[in-house]
Order: C-alpha cells, then sequence, then structure tokens
C-alpha cells in the first residue's frame, strides 16, 4: 500500500522476517547508537541474542527504549525504511536465553554456527549471552 504505513503488528512480522535489523539504544546524554542485529520472533515479540558483556545491553538496562529498522549485514539502512519503536527487556534466565539461542539459529541455521563458531575462536571461548525481548509499540515513518 504505497504513501501507508504499516500497523505495528505488519511492521514487527516484517522486522521479525528480516535478515538484519539495525537496533538502536540510547546512550545517558540521550545520543542513538544502532548496531546489526539478528532478530526472531517470539508470538508478538522480537527476540535477539547478543553477548551480556555488550554495551547495548548496559545501555538496555538503564533506558529500554529502542528503535528496529531493517537493514543490510552492516546494518545499513534505507533513509525511507520505517522505524519500529519499542522497549526492551534484558533476559538472562539460562532457560529464557536457550530458548532465544534456538529460535535465532532455527532462522540463521548454517550461518548462525559459522559465526558463532568464529566468535568463540576469537574470544577464545564462548560468551555469556543473555536474550533481548523486545515489545513492538508502534511505528514512525520517514521520507513521504
Amino acid at each position: 500500500m504505497p504513501g501507508q504505513s504499516p500497523t505495528t503488528e505488519e511492521l514487527a512480522r516484517r522486522v521479525g522476517e528480516a535478515k538484519f535489523v539495525s537496533l538502536v539504544t540510547y546512550k545517558r546524554d540521550g545520543g542513538a547508537v544502532a548496531a546489526p542485529m539478528w532478530v526472531a520472533r517470539d508470538g508478538a515479540d522480537l527476540v535477539a541474542w547478543t553477548p551480556a558483556d555488550a554495551w547495548k545491553v548496559k545501555r538496555l538496562r538503564r533506558d529500554p527504549r529502542v528503535v528496529l529498522i531493517r537493514s543490510g549485514r552492516t546494518g545499513k539502512v534505507d533513509p525511507v525504511e520505517p522505524c519500529l519503536l519499542g522497549t526492551a527487556v534484558v533476559e538472562d534466565d539460562p532457560e529464557t536465553v536457550a530458548k532465544v539461542e534456538q529460535l535465532i539459529r532455527r532462522k540463521y541455521g548454517f550461518e548462525f554456527v559459522v559465526i558463532t563458531t568464529i566468535e568463540a575462536v576469537v574470544a577464545r571461548g564462548r560468551k555469556t549471552r543473555v536474550a533481548l525481548r523486545i515489545s513492538p509499540q508502534q511505528v514512525e515513518s520517514k521520507g513521504g
């Protein structure tokens, strides 16, 4: 539907199906920091799996606001791509983290195995991970 913004549910589905998304979190001074991420759907929410010591986790523990935008592998976004605004909760319960890891593994398959193996070699072992549970709130359209 040209010229018409998707609903929050429609955009959440599209973002959840995207290969990569840009996850925007906020610093103390309000500055936005974007990072490319893998995400998967878990019911109405989107979930991500990331190292527990990542700066985005520290930022989210302080400020749960996020913006998700479909992107390329490097995080590059189309300037007119609609943004999905939401809130994120950091979950470190081992059962929840394992469930989210399986959702991500199922979606990304062989690429998941390759990337996580490389990460483990570079880090000299597997890093402790957390899950991010993102609840979509609203759509913000850009451009016209």
